[in-house]
């Protein structure tokens, strides 16, 4: 069966519920509202996105990405679905990790698909890559389609994290594997002080001076402290159905990678 399947995705587009209030950052938002105020976070970051990730993270990022796709260790013709997968940093990964794999980027905003399509022209890769702008509480993928799904640094950024997961599990083929890789809870006290000046502090100016937006940066700070720990997101996998669930940390916490299994 297709990964992409349109009538699928035109069956969820019909779900809604408006009710109530969830997070955005430090503050409450009316639910519907949420979807519209990421996306425009990350129309306004996308064509700095990648550079200011390196510059938040000195690189290090690279390396968390390195590790998610080490754990997933791709099989040679494998189909992956990347869920708010931006710029395309786990697809091209994956599709250069073993022969006659494929990726299909699902981002809810249209700029960081645009910019994503781009770098994988440029490095020779679009025809291995789809792009799709979609909601990863809502996927236009059929049931049991992907054999892998990853999201890297998007989680957080959802309405209601119990339906993306239910989601992922949706299309993931029996002994399909989901991995998460997101900013966590850090583990070492010392360390975590310093992490919160850090983020507090510099990560917002230095959105206001590369990507000339620090109210995107503040959220996305503001949103990694709202964000389950480690624990309490290796619960929702459960609920949501997956086994085998269990986490990596890595950088004393600052990140980590959930693992499940749909078997």
């Amino acid at each position: 069966m297709a990964l992409w399947d349109a009538s699928s995705m035109l069956q969820h587009m019909g779900e809604s519920d408006t009710s109530g209030t969830v997070d955005f950052g430090f503050r409450r938002v009316a639910e519907a509202e949420k979807p519209h105020l990421v996306r425009r976070v990350f129309d306004s970051v996308s064509p700095h996105y990648d550079l200011m990730n390196d510059l938040m993270s000195g690189g290090i990022h690279r390396l968390w990405k390195g590790a998610l796709i080490d754990r997933l260790d791709p099989r040679p013709g494998q189909v992956l679905a990347d869920l708010a997968g931006g710029t395309g940093d786990i697809a091209l990964r994956f599709v250069a990790a073993a022969p006659g794999c494929h990726a299909i980027v699902c981002d809810l905003s249209q700029a960081m698909v645009e910019t994503g399509r781009d770098r994988a022209i440029d490095r020779g890769r679009l025809g291995e890559i789809q792009w799709v702008v979609g909601d990863a509480e809502a996927l236009p993928f059929a049931n049991m389609s992907a054999d892998a799904c990853t999201i890297a640094f998007g989680l957080r950024n959802v309405t209601r994290i119990e339906r993306a997961l239910a989601e992922a599990r949706r299309i993931l083929k029996p002994g399909g594997r989901f991995l998460c890789l997101e900013f966590s809870r850090v583990v070492l006290p010392l360390l975590s002080r310093a992490y919160d000046l850090y983020s507090f502090s510099v990560l917002p100016l230095l959105g206001q001076i590369v990507a000339g937006d620090r109210d995107a940066y503040q959220y996305l700070v503001e949103s990694i402290r709202r964000f389950p720990a480690q624990d309490a997101l290796a619960d929702l996998m459960r609920e949501a159905g997956f086994e085998q669930v269990g986490w990596r940390n890595l950088s004393g916490g600052i990140a980590a990678i959930h693992s499940g299994w749909r078997l």
